[in-house]
């Protein structure tokens, strides 16, 4: 599944009558704004509060001036006019401030008017100012004599007071308005904002998704579109007593297109879409999830009909009364809210919720009933039809060359999702990208294949020739011991390449698709699976730990054959063990026992038996054909990786192509056309 291609809606709706009261928006009118939570602050509001501060900081300092302009006005002097003044004895008193580092500003009051010319015109003076370089002894003896009664101040500068004065209280109105920017619920940390809800509208000019991006899930896009056809054409259902679904809910597996089919929703219904996550709804304020709940579904009725998408659901919608948390978790009063907000007795007509989640087995019951999910639809991983499909979704846009078969790929790709199928698609392009290619070609394809499958070529870790043959060896016991077993699946590759944590790998195809296995077929899966082991047994006459992942999947499959799928003869068609899957502490924490002692150790007993067997079984037919193992594990050591048909022609005795070694030591492979008729399946890791 893909959004490579964004196509415009064609859907129009047709005005009918809505029996269940629903407004039909029209196709000519234009949608208003979408609501965002930074409307909800007013910066009108905010302007005006600030110039009223400014106004009143300016008047201030008006009032300020008006004092200081009460003052009597001085006159600046000259030195001659003062000394004249002195020696007359005209001044009466007068204040000496500090101007500057040295000088001081002289302040005098005369006894009388005295008149000095200033513009070629003469003014009265009573008050006068003067600049003095310097105040000594001299100076001021100088004054005494002369009756001047002086004192000594330091210099007011009324602007720097002003300002100063000024300041604390400028700092408070800042402080004040960034307190109530919060308290209004401006952006997403106000503190009246945490009960807002955090959904996002889909925008009209966003890139949009439509049902053509989407493949591999055509149940799904025909259970959702039906719900578009109800949103644009609610008459068709409802004449005959039909009633819109209140919610679907995706399931599935990760990767399997679930909000990208919620996405297409969007893109193809044309009325609002809200869009959130489950974990949006939790904070660490109690209450704030119901509320936001709350707000979520107001801000859907004010819009409706319209779509309300929760992603990974199961954060807020697990079982209540478990864990922990008791009855009264916030994340249950959250849940308590969804589930009265979706089916309470206030009706939320046209609001449908499309859900989705991929841990369906937690959610609670009373949010799975008709009435709040009427539609559960399966996202499962697609089949080979569908990876075909979404493999031509994700290379449109991409240049193929001629030699790209997409169907032998959707073949050989069994249980990759379509995130994983868009991984090996990217893979794949950058892969030829980096070697200058015009195009991607198959080669390309098989290596991305490979690499996503079964990990990335490890070509610098240093192994040593005895271990290199060792893990021959145990690569081409899986593949003979497979190969000679009539259930098993057919080898597709095997590599002594350590990709990711595995020295070697062996890869096999099934022929069909299974869904349910035959208790010979897991026992052929046990058999092939200890071959490795039997090989490095016979062989070397010695155990290795590189058979420590085979040993652990072995017993696996034959302790679920005894006690989950009852295949054991001695102990009958019973189930043993009942799983405990603790909400909060995990799934399999515990498992109960309700069987007894000695049903236990017969359980033991059985699935020592089966393994024991598939043992036995795999030792024989190395035996057997040990000439055809040595052949093997020479062909594996000198090419590194064999494909079904070198593996084949290796097991007639047929002699294969030369290979030419590349400038760091790896055989350079001859090209050859894809085996590609049968599905990828796990890999048996050394």
């Amino acid at each position: 599944m893909d959004d490579s291609s964004k196509n415009p809606d064609n859907g129009a709706r047709k005005g009918s009558d809505n029996k269940r009261g629903i407004q039909r928006p029209q196709r000519n009118k234009k949608p208003g704004p979408p609501y965002r939570q930074e409307d909800d602050f007013n910066w009108n509001k905010v302007l005006k509060v600030v110039l009223s501060w400014s106004a009143i900081i300016l008047l201030v300092f008006l009032v300020m001036t008006l004092f200081k302009g009460t003052e009597p006005t001085e006159v600046a002097i000259t030195d001659s006019e003062y000394q004249t003044f002195l020696q007359e004895n005209q001044i009466k008193r007068a204040t000496i401030k500090k101007s500057e580092l040295t000088n001081f500003d002289f302040h005098g009051e005369l006894k009388s008017p005295q008149r000095v010319t200033r513009n070629g015109r003469d003014i009265p003076v009573t008050h006068f100012v003067l600049t003095l370089l310097v105040i000594d002894t001299e100076v001021v003896k100088d004054w005494r004599a002369h009756g001047v009664e002086f004192t000594v101040e330091k210099e007011d500068n009324f602007w720097v007071n002003g300002l100063i004065n000024a300041l604390p209280w400028v700092l408070l109105l800042v402080v004040w308005l960034l307190i109530m920017r919060r308290m209004q619920g401006a952006g997403p940390k106000g503190i009246f904002s945490f009960g807002k809800s955090r959904a996002k509208v889909l925008n009209e000019g966003a890139p949009r998704v439509t049902f053509v991006d989407v493949a591999g899930a055509d149940e799904a896009k025909q259970e959702l579109m039906e719900i578009i056809e109800f949103l644009k054409e609610p008459s068709k259902f409802q004449k005959l007593g039909g009633k819109i679904p209140r919610g679907v809910l995706l399931l599935g597996p990760p990767g399997t297109g679930k909000t990208l089919l919620a996405r297409a929703v969007a893109g193809e219904a044309g009325v609002p879409f809200f869009s959130i996550s489950g974990a949006d709804f939790v904070e660490m304020f109690v209450g704030v999830g119901a509320s936001r709940v709350r707000d979520l579904f107001d801000q859907g009725k004010k819009s409706a009909p319209c779509i309300i998408f929760i992603d990974e659901i199961d954060a807020v919608g697990r079982h209540r009364g478990a864990g922990l948390g008791g009855g009264h978790d916030e994340r249950e009063q959250t849940l308590n809210q969804l589930l009265v907000e979706m089916d309470g007795f206030e009706q939320n007509s046209g609001v449908i919720i499309i859900a989705a989640t991929n841990r369906p087995d937690v959610l609670d019951p009373a949010l799975m009933r008709p009435g709040r999910f009427d539609r559960q639809v399966v996202v499962d991983r697609p089949d080979v039809k569908g990876r075909e499909g979404i493999l031509r979704v994700h290379t449109k846009n991409i240049p193929l060359a001629d030699d790209v078969k997409l169907e032998v790929l959707a073949k050989g790709s069994p249980g990759l999702a379509g995130a994983e199928l868009a991984n090996l698609v990217n893979e794949a392009a950058l892969l030829a990208a980096r070697q200058n290619a015009r195009a991607v070609n198959m080669q390309h394809f098989e290596e991305a294949k490979d690499k996503v499958m079964m990990g990335t070529e490890r070509k610098s870790l240093i192994i040593s020739e005895k271990e290199r043959e060792i893990t021959s060896y145990h690569e081409i016991g899986h593949v003979l011991v497979a190969r000679m077993l009539p259930e098993a699946d057919p080898v597709h590759k095997v590599t002594i390449i350590p990709r990711g944590r595995a020295l070697g790998l062996t890869t096999y195809l099934p022929i069909d698709e299974k869904h349910t296995y035959s208790k010979a077929y897991l026992e052929t899966m046990i058999t092939y699976a200890l071959g490795g082991r039997a090989a490095e047994k016979l062989i070397f006459k010695q155990l290795t730990t590189g058979a420590g992942n085979d040993i652990a999947r072995a017993p696996e499959i034959a302790r679920k054959m005894v006690c989950e799928w009852g295949m054991s003869d001695k102990l009958g068609p019973l189930a043993y063990g009942q799983k405990d899957e603790e909400i909060f502490l995990g799934r399999q924490i515990t498992r109960h026992k309700n069987y007894s002692e000695e049903t236990a150790i017969t359980i033991d007993d059985e699935i020592k038996k089966i393994v024991s067997n598939g043992m036995k079984r795999a030792e024989k037919i190395l035996t057997d054909n040990e000439d055809t193992l040595h052949r093997l594990a020479s062909a594996l050591l000198e090419r590194e990786i064999l494909d079904s048909a070198e593996i084949d022609a290796v097991i007639r005795g047929e002699e294969l192509p030369p290979v030419e070694k590349r400038g760091n030591g790896t055989p350079q492979l001859p090209p050859k056309s894809t085996q590609g008729t049968t599905p990828d399946s796990a890999a048996a890791k050394r």
